[in-house]
């Protein structure tokens, strides 16, 4: 079963293409989730505007497009905090070839990098198990495009997918929203 953001990349790539935004829909994923694994504001007024600098020299969006982001930004705050509904980065499915996969995951990561360190300017401070997550995911972001179409590339494919999805999830653990138990939050996270 694909999961929702995948189900609306086609959409919001039309979209993106409409508003002559020179990003893919997995850059904007990467960094939007790269924003909210940071431990950005979890309001519109807190994450949009970062992620309109990041995909649009922090111009405004058409509604359309906007409208798209906002339920990839819910989907994605849900997906996070909460395990039962299993984030994974926006990746096209497993019909395209190898190649594109990786490379598409190597803009994901390298959008989320970004996403984070705007968020997160001392990341080098971070506790040493984040920072090691944080420089495997660079190596990542610099992976070779031109593989082979094999079993083995494609079981390395998905063990990149995996560490890459838990490396956003320790991300979130450890700059995402604290919950403090006298006030209520809409996104609930055991810390």
């Amino acid at each position: 079963m694909a999961s929702l953001p995948t189900l609306q990349m086609d959409k919001l790539l039309a979209a993106l293409n409409d508003a002559e935004v020179g990003q893919h829909p997995v850059e904007v994923h990467g960094a939007l989730v790269g924003l909210i694994c940071g431990g950005v504001e979890q309001k519109p007024s807190g994450w949009t505007q970062p992620l309109l600098e990041l995909m649009n020299d922090g111009q405004a969006l058409p509604k359309e497009l906007q409208s798209l982001i906002n339920d990839l930004y819910e989907d994605a705050v849900t997906r996070l905090s909460d395990t039962d509904f299993g984030f994974s980065p926006m990746l096209p499915q497993e019909e395209e070839s190898l190649s594109k996969r990786v490379e598409a995951l190597s803009l994901w990561v390298q959008s989320f990098l970004t996403g984070i360190a705007i968020i997160q300017p001392k990341l080098n401070q971070a506790p040493l198990d984040v920072r090691e997550v944080i420089q495997d995911l660079s190596e990542i972001a610099q992976v070779e495009f031109d593989v082979a179409e094999d079993e083995e590339s494609e079981a390395a494919l998905i063990e990149l997918m995996e560490f890459t999805r838990m490396a956003a999830l320790m991300c979130y653990a450890e700059f995402g929203p604290e919950v403090d138990d006298n006030e209520p939050i809409d996104v609930g996270v055991m810390h």
